[in-house]
């Protein structure tokens, strides 16, 4: 079975997000959630986290935090771990209450993050578990403390959110102003989709293909190593993929117009399809895509004879190429 994709350095930013296994309704008593966000703040305060925002709905959580250290796993072991001790023994229940060990999405920064907690601070309103001008007062969702300043953890921060929502300010009037700006969000669906709120839970990065690409730097790793699950590793093969196309281009002095003018089965071409192949198993479909080189079949074929030795020059670049690329 694959792992979850981890990405822990100091200021990481992530949704992390987990449902009850088999998704069964471990929040479904009031207990449980005042147990949960107990545990939650507890962890906050020992791993030293920034709590962005939360909501603890029926049978998941949603999360939006800050690690100053490297230390997201540890630290969703440890809650995760305490939570289910708390819950066993007050629910007189055995084996595994979570689905996993836990999904975890890095967002690339504080504007993205932002609007993750507009995400969050909406999911009951979405859910239909409260209506909006409830929803200051709904206690399993860390909305409520931007209106109770004085009762605000010293590790939750409403900083982000209000400025994502215009620059505003953590006043009276800001906090109005912020009010009506989730309202519009909750009635505007092109709103929402400009703010990616229906990719909020999905994917394994929330930001640019540049940002994701820093993210791979030690490719190696992370496709070698961590063993993506399928949901992931064919967007992380493309965009490694890519990568490795334009260092190829670079080395062999080509670019972007002699990929379209020269002949699909080129030397040069084939040696890089090889490369993309080889290494990283590009699919056959997007090295014929971005080398235009027509059908898969042909990509197949061409990569198979020069593997087999049956085109020489080919494999000649082939070497020279493997030689000269660096991580």
């Amino acid at each position: 079975m694959s792992r979850k994709l981890r990405f822990q350095y100091p200021g990481g930013l992530y949704h992390v997000i987990n449902r009850g296994n088999y998704r069964s309704w471990i929040f479904k008593k009031d207990e449980a959630k005042i147990s949960f966000e107990k545990t939650l703040f507890e962890t906050c305060d020992k791993f030293g986290w920034i709590l962005h925002a939360c909501a603890i709905m029926g049978n998941h959580f949603h999360l939006a935090l800050e690690t100053p250290q490297p230390n997201l796993s540890e630290g969703m072991r440890w809650l995760q771990c305490v939570f289910a001790t708390r819950f066993i023994r007050y629910r007189k229940e055995r084996g595994h209450i979570f689905q996993g060990r836990f999904k975890s999405i890095v967002v690339e920064d504080k504007q993205r993050l932002g609007w993750l907690c507009h995400y969050i601070h909406l999911n009951p309103v979405r859910a239909k578990v409260c209506n909006l001008e409830d929803l200051k007062e709904y206690p399993y969702n860390s909305y409520r403390f931007l209106w109770k300043k004085r009762g605000r953890p010293d590790f939750l921060t409403v900083e982000t959110f209000l400025e994502s929502a215009g620059s505003l300010g953590d006043s009276y009037h800001g906090r109005r102003k912020y009010a009506q700006y989730l309202g519009r969000l909750a009635e505007d669906l092109s709103a929402r989709r400009s703010l990616n709120f229906e990719r909020m839970s999905k994917g394994w990065v929330h930001g640019t293909k540049e940002f994701k690409l820093a993210l791979l730097e030690d490719e190696k790793d992370i496709l070698d190593g961590t063993k993506p699950g399928p949901e992931h590793a064919r967007e992380i093969r493309e965009l490694v993929g890519a990568k490795r196309l334009k260092q190829c281009l670079k080395i062999l002095g080509k670019d972007k117009k002699h990929l379209r003018s020269e002949p699909k089965s080129v030397d040069w071409k084939v040696a890089i399809a090889g490369v993309l192949k080889n290494s990283l198993s590009c699919p056959n479909a997007w090295v014929g895509q971005n080398l235009a080189m027509g059908s898969e079949y042909g990509v197949s074929r061409y990569v198979s004879e020069m593997n087999k030795g049956d085109r020489k020059k080919a494999a000649k670049i082939y070497r020279q190429l493997t030689a000269k690329i660096t991580d």
